[in-house]
């Protein structure tokens, strides 16, 4: 399946846009919510990977990647894949790829650019973090959590975040990706080069590819 899908790579849609100067979001395709493994079979072969091949994960891929980390389950009442503490839903996910910066609007599912140039480097502080087709940037938007001290803001966007990181070593599991949660990140350097608010905080960055053959 993986290599049929193949067939419609994601980087057509992205050069596209950007090369038009479209700065409207990019609608993704709608996820697939039918197919992967067993969860039991998932869970056996989820795994860190450190190994990735520079092919570009697809337009379908994405769509299902991204849906499984936060994406909409319930349309009634907006809740998500993902749990969230007080469902204050903080947690936003970025896309860094070589063709820029992107976030995802779980609510249209749509990609929204944020910035054409590639700063994948500015992601981790490992090589093969610049060369990985896609690396997820959770951030958390602290203006969205009230009610809370500044001590059980950092705790609950932390376990925010690592919710949807889980969600995504699953899906990848399921897919045969390989992915790996990453808190080595200089996240002064990230944040300037996002142009996030001071009330934005990066929490993990996360990559995500096709296994190195």
């Amino acid at each position: 399946m993986l290599q049929t899908f193949r067939i419609m790579p994601l980087i057509l849609l992205l050069c596209t846009s950007l090369i038009a100067q479209d700065l409207k979001s990019i609608e993704l395709p709608k996820p697939d919510t039918t197919g992967g493994m067993p969860l039991m079979q998932a869970l056996k072969n989820r795994h860190s990977s450190r190994e990735f091949s520079t092919d570009t994960l697809t337009q379908p891929v994405l769509s299902n990647l991204l849906w499984a980390a936060c994406g909409i389950n319930r349309t009634a009442d907006g809740k998500r894949t993902a749990p969230s503490a007080m469902n204050w839903q903080e947690i936003d996910v970025y896309i860094a790829t070589a063709h820029g910066l992107f976030l995802y609007d779980p609510v249209k599912h749509s990609l929204v650019p944020v910035l054409s140039e590639d700063i994948r480097e500015k992601t981790g502080m490992q090589p093969f973090v610049k060369d990985v087709p896609v690396n997820l940037i959770y951030v958390a938007d602290l203006q969205k959590i009230n009610r809370a001290s500044e001590t059980d803001k950092n705790f609950y966007s932390g376990v925010d975040a690592a919710f949807i990181s889980e969600n995504v070593y699953l899906f990848c599991a399921s897919q045969g990706l390989a992915t790996v949660v990453r808190g080595s990140v200089d996240r002064d350097v990230l944040a300037q080069a996002m142009k996030l608010r001071p009330d934005q905080k990066v929490i993990l960055a996360q990559s995500v590819g096709y296994p190195k053959r």
